[in-house]
């Protein structure tokens, strides 16, 4: 989902593109100003990926707004009536310029360019996350820790009082219980799949029935009827056909 706000001082322009927003499910519009001033001060603390802006407001210009907040943190969509501002925008790093009245078609075409940039962006974000976070496992071997990146985890499994760490070919014990790791993973990432399997959802490669195919994991693993809704529900997320 990508939050939008809209800072334009004409209500009826707010109107045009809150309705064109609430046409497309990943847009989620949780604001709109006539004062850009009250914009800028919603801006502190909240969550906002994309800006719908005018250019020529009476208080501050789109341009001024642009260079007065930290721009890096937002991606931009300038609305005007006036082309001759377009090269100040994009000079900016705008993600589009569109000219009043605005087309439907054309907002369209902005907003999946503004969709590719954010998403990709957000998919860097995760790996990234991902890629740097890891656990801290005390080993058997009495004063031995091992650090395990989560990247590297294949699958975890469930032993009594134990869970194992299947990661990179290697196994790792831990005295701690399926609850207690469930609660501390990314659900993005990982999954469970019954009472004594969570799996990493970037190693799948294959689901045959109730089975999974890991990557360079030899044994599959079977969904357990209880996770199975869940499990199927996250799998269709990334299904084409």
């Amino acid at each position: 989902m990508i939050n939008c706000i809209i800072v334009d001082d004409e209500a009826h322009a707010i109107d045009v593109l809150r309705h064109y927003i609430r046409s497309i499910r990943q847009l989620n519009l949780i604001a709109s100003f006539t004062r850009p001033t009250e914009a800028i001060t919603f801006l502190n603390g909240q969550q906002v990926d994309l800006i719908f802006l005018d250019i020529h407001m009476p208080e501050i210009s789109g341009i001024d707004f642009i260079q007065t907040i930290r721009h890096e943190n937002y991606h931009f969509i300038l609305t005007t009536a006036y082309r001759e501002f377009a090269l100040d925008g994009f000079d900016l790093g705008v993600i589009d310029y569109l000219i009043k009245p605005i087309p439907l078609t054309r907002f369209l075409q902005a907003v999946t360019k503004a969709q590719k940039i954010i998403n990709l962006q957000n998919a860097d974000r995760i790996k990234n996350s991902i890629d740097n976070d890891y656990f801290m496992v005390k080993a058997q071997t009495k004063g031995k820790i091992i650090k395990i990146k989560l990247s590297d985890i294949d699958y975890i499994e469930g032993m009594k009082n134990y869970i194992a760490f299947h990661h990179n070919g290697n196994r790792t014990l831990a005295l701690s219980t399926m609850k207690d790791i469930e609660g501390k993973l990314p659900e993005e990432h990982f999954i469970r799949v019954q009472k004594s399997f969570i799996i990493a959802l970037n190693k799948i490669t294959a689901l045959d029935g109730n089975r999974v195919m890991l990557q360079d994991v030899s044994s599959e693993i079977l969904i357990g009827e209880t996770y199975r809704q869940h499990f199927l529900e996250t799998i269709k997320k990334k299904q084409i056909l």
